[in-house]
This record gives structure tokens, C-alpha cells and sequence, in this order.
């Protein structure tokens, strides 16, 4: 009777579970007809558009396609249903097994709406003035090169990366995708186009249009404005792109097929977490201990939370003071830059008595410092793509990208490589695991009074030189502006590379008295 109960629930839940799995799906489904019937409609609104505006849309909507098309399986690390390996026990024929699996890729929801979208463009261009003939074979053309570049994004994804892709594997790449997509999406939402191409995107959908990435869109409405010349190049390209990419998915089909991997003798280390994702050294394992308590400790997600708002904060009181807009939106992301570097000036302190496993191990000083600042980067980077891109979008004024990035990245980088001689110098006491993180302790000692204010400061005299360039930029124009990107950029890494070198030899020489400091505070 237990048995037969056991395998009822059992049934139950993996019936549950099946259903679930529908739901999900038919989800995914309608999602992506919504989307594909948004996109249609909106490819089909530029059949009354200019020929220029119409070809830069497309260009660049065609290279993003293609490049969602070739990363996207890398970066969901999704489970491909026709990897070759699948089919090697039916003894099909390997000059057959790519066209098999090519003609097999067309069957999928994602294909069907690529199809829709190529077709829309197609009847697009051919009302611009396109021949039909030359538009339908390069709307081919363009829908193989993006069904092929997505069968190598698989099989690359299945050759290098594991198949069960861990969380932070996945967060890692979300975070990549974040950095660059964010700012890209906010630089094109704030352009003005007023029946106009800007000059800008102009440019940037030219050099695409011969590129594999955007060639055969390129063709379709060059062609369309009778530039003869840039249509037959593009076309070329296209074609050439075709050929090499069956070229690069033939031989990997044939390696798929016909290699197997050499064993590894290891460990397995599903489960782990960060200490799987990063390198077995001491480096990965302080990194990974760190992101585990970064992510985990109330203390630290507070000072976290902090820093955004506390750069948002700083632009009420100067607007009230009647700074111009323009400026007051440029001090948050220096502020926040600043305050993410100088977080672990006291990262000893808060390790409390958890600082012996790094003297005890007789870890190097170098991987300590470094280590300590993986959580601090994983957070600043993201969170400085996006506030960059905003601020500029608030004042209107793309010129000032390369300086206000180069100054984030001076009063940064200068902040962090400080705040690594000084948590191991001048720590002072915190509030312990578990507590509050408002908690104000008892400070045994006078050395945190000076600690943090010359890790804060110390960052803003390094980066005078980054500070007096970007103000030349903003009075004298963008003249200063490459300067002031590179310089900010260089000063950082010496400075952080400087100050990892320093702390960790001071790290090395202070063990005794940090464990003494961290068993009495």
C-alpha cells in the first residue's frame, strides 16, 4: 500500500511538473510571436520612410540580429536539440550531416520568426525600387548567413563550455551583456532623427553595410538608391560570408563527429559555486570568499545600496544651490565611482576572525588584494555602464563619453589600489558577523580616524590631473577629450597596480598583527 501511494505521489508530482513545462513553453511561444509580430509591423512602417532612414534601421537591426543570433545560445547556454553528436550512432553519412542539420535548423520557432522578419525587409526594399530577383536571392543569403551563425554559436558553446552552465556562469555573461548592450540602447534612443539620419549612425551603418555583419540588408536598400557600387560590394561580402561560414560549420560538424575529448582526471565540482567558476588558486578562492560575502553579509549589501543613492542624492542640493542642470548631472557618476573604490579601504576588518584562514594558508599578498576587489569591480562596472549613459542622455551631450569614463575610471581604479594598502595599515573595528549594520563599535585604536579619509582623499589628489582635463573638456570643447580617457585610464591601472603590490607586502608582513587586531576589536 506504501509503494503503491509512493508511486502515486510520484506520478502526481512528475505530471505537475510536466505541465509546468507546457505552461513555460507555450509562454515562450507567444512571446516571441508578439515580438516578431511587433518587429514586422514596424519593419513594414518604413516602406514610407526615406531609403537612408529605412537602410540604417536595417543595417543595424540586421547586425544586432546576427550577433543575438551567434552569442545568444553562448550566453543562455541553452541544450542544442541537433548537436551532432546526437545523430553519430546512426551511421549517417559526415558530407551529409550539414546540410541535414542546416535544413533541420529552419524547423524552429526562432528560425520561423527570422524568416517573417528577412521577408518583411524583402517587400520593404523591392517597394523602394530593389529588383525583385536580387532581393529575394539576398534575403536568402542573409537568412542562411544567420541560420549558420547560430549552428556554430552552438557547437562552439557545446565544444568549450559546460552543458550544465552554473548560475554565476550565466550571471557573469548577463553582467558582460549589460555593460555593453545598456549604454549602445541609450546612445540610439536619445538620437534625433526628424526624417534625418544622424550623422553619427550614418557612418556607423555604412561601415556595417561591409561588414559579414549587416552586408546583405546593405545591398537590399543600396541597391534600392541606385549606389551601384556599395550595392555590388556589399553583395560580394555576402556572399563571401556564406561561403566561409558553411566552410567553419562543415569542419566543426566533421570534429563534433569524429573527435572525442581526451579524459580529464578531476574532481567533480558541480555545486561549488564561484569556487568552480574561477581559477584553482589563491586568487579564485579569495575572489570566490569574497563574492560569497559580498553577496550574503547584510554589511556589505548595505555599503552597496549606499553608494547609487548617495550618488543620486548629490544632485538635489546643487540644482537647489542653482547649478546648472548640465553640470549637477555630471557629478553622480564621479561621486559613485569614488565611493565604489574606497568600499574596501576596511575589507580586513570586516573578514573578523575569519582573517586567519589567509595568514594560517600563508597566502601571498598580491592574490589577497587582488581577490578582495573581484566583488567591487563584478558591482561598479555594471552599475557605472549604466549611470554613464543616463547622465549623458540627461544633458544631451555624447562628446563628454571618453572624459566622464576616463575620470570614473581614474577616481575608481585610484580609490581601490588605495584602499588596498589601507585596510592592511589602518583597519579599524566594524560590526561584527550578524550584527547590524548600523551598529557603531567601539574602536580600540586612533588609526581608523585617519584610514578612511585618506583612502577617500587620497583618490581625488591622484586623479587631479584626470579632473583638470575633463573641466578643459567641458570649457575648451572635445579636443580634451581623448586625453582625458586615456590618462584617467592609465593613472587608475598604475595606481591600482601599485597599490595591490604595496598592500600585499605590507599584507605579508602584518599577519600577527591583523590577527591580533581582528581578535580584539
Amino acid at each position: 500500500m506504501a509503494a503503491h501511494v509512493l508511486r502515486l505521489r510520484l506520478a502526481l508530482l512528475l505530471g505537475s511538473l510536466r505541465g509546468e513545462r507546457r505552461l513555460r513553453t507555450l509562454l515562450v511561444f507567444a512571446a516571441v510571436i508578439a515580438v516578431t509580430t511587433v518587429v514586422c509591423i514596424a519593419v513594414f512602417t518604413l516602406s514610407g520612410a526615406p531609403v537612408p532612414v529605412a537602410q540604417a534601421v536595417t543595417v543595424l537591426g540586421g547586425a544586432a540580429l546576427l550577433l543575438g543570433f551567434l552569442v545568444g545560445p553562448i550566453l543562455v547556454g541553452a541544450v542544442d536539440p541537433l548537436d551532432p553528436r546526437r545523430f553519430a550512432v546512426f551511421g549517417v553519412d559526415e558530407r551529409r550531416m550539414p546540410w541535414v542539420l542546416t535544413l533541420a535548423s529552419f524547423v524552429s520557432v526562432p528560425s520561423l520568426a527570422l524568416v517573417a522578419v528577412y521577408t518583411s525587409v524583402c517587400i520593404v526594399a523591392i517597394g523602394d525600387g530593389t529588383p525583385w530577383p536580387l532581393a529575394v536571392l539576398m534575403t536568402i543569403i542573409g537568412i542562411l548567413t544567420t541560420v549558420l551563425i547560430s549552428r556554430i554559436g552552438m557547437a562552439i558553446n557545446a565544444l568549450l563550455l559546460p552543458e550544465r552552465r552554473s548560475r554565476e556562469l550565466t550571471a557573469l555573461f548577463a553582467l558582460a551583456l549589460l555593460v555593453i548592450a545598456f549604454p549602445v540602447a541609450v546612445f540610439l534612443g536619445s538620437l534625433r532623427w526628424d526624417g534625418l539620419v544622424p550623422d553619427s549612425l550614418s557612418t556607423l551603418s555604412t561601415v556595417l553595410g561591409f561588414t559579414p555583419f549587416a552586408a546583405s540588408p546593405a545591398f537590399l536598400f543600396a541597391s534600392a538608391a541606385g549606389e551601384t557600387a556599395a550595392a555590388w560590394v556589399s553583395g560580394i561580402i555576402a556572399v563571401l560570408t556564406v561561403g566561409l561560414l558553411w566552410a567553419a560549420w562543415t569542419w566543426l560538424v566533421r570534429r563534433l563527429l569524429t573527435t572525442t575529448e581526451r579524459p580529464v582526471a578531476s574532481r567533480e565540482r558541480t555545486g561549488l559555486g564561484w569556487f568552480g567558476l574561477l581559477p584553482s588558486n589563491a586568487f579564485g578562492a579569495i575572489a570566490s570568499r569574497s563574492l560569497v560575502y559580498w553577496l550574503r553579509d547584510r554589511r556589505y549589501i548595505m555599503n552597496i545600496i549606499v553608494v547609487p543613492v548617495a550618488g543620486v542624492l548629490t544632485v538635489l542640493p546643487l540644482i537647489v544651490a542653482g547649478v546648472p542642470v548640465e553640470i549637477a548631472a555630471l557629478v553622480p557618476v564621479p561621486v559613485m565611482a569614488l565611493f565604489f573604490g574606497w568600499l574596501p579601504h576596511n575589507d580586513v576588518a570586516y573578514d573578523s576572525t575569519a582573517l586567519w584562514t589567509h595568514v594560517a594558508s600563508g597566502v601571498r599578498g598580491l592574490p589577497d588584494r587582488l581577490g578582495r576587489l573581484v566583488p567591487v569591480l563584478l558591482v561598479a562596472i555594471p552599475v557605472l555602464a549604466i549611470a554613464v549613459p543616463l547622465s549623458l542622455l540627461l544633458i544631451g551631450d555624447w562628446s563628454l563619453l571618453l572624459p566622464l569614463g576616463g575620470l570614473a575610471a581614474s577616481l575608481l581604479f585610484c580609490a581601490l589600489g588605495i584602499s588596498s594598502i589601507v585596510s592592511v595599515v589602518a583597519p579599524y573595528a566594524v560590526s561584527r558577523p550578524g550584527d547590524s549594520p548600523f551598529q557603531q563599535p567601539q574602536r580600540p585604536t586612533s588609526r581608523g580616524a585617519y584610514g578612511p579619509a585618506a583612502a577617500f582623499l587620497g583618490a581625488i589628489v591622484l586623479s587631479v590631473p584626470t579632473i583638470w582635463l575633463f573641466a578643459a573638456t567641458i570649457v575648451e570643447g572635445s579636443a580634451y577629450a581623448p586625453a582625458t580617457f586615456w590618462v584617467g585610464l592609465l593613472i587608475g591601472i598604475a595606481v591600482l597596480a601599485a597599490g595591490a603590490v604595496i598592500g600585499g607586502r605590507i599584507f605579508e608582513r602584518s599577519g600577527e598583527r591583523l590577527m591580533e587586531f581582528v581578535e580584539t576589536a
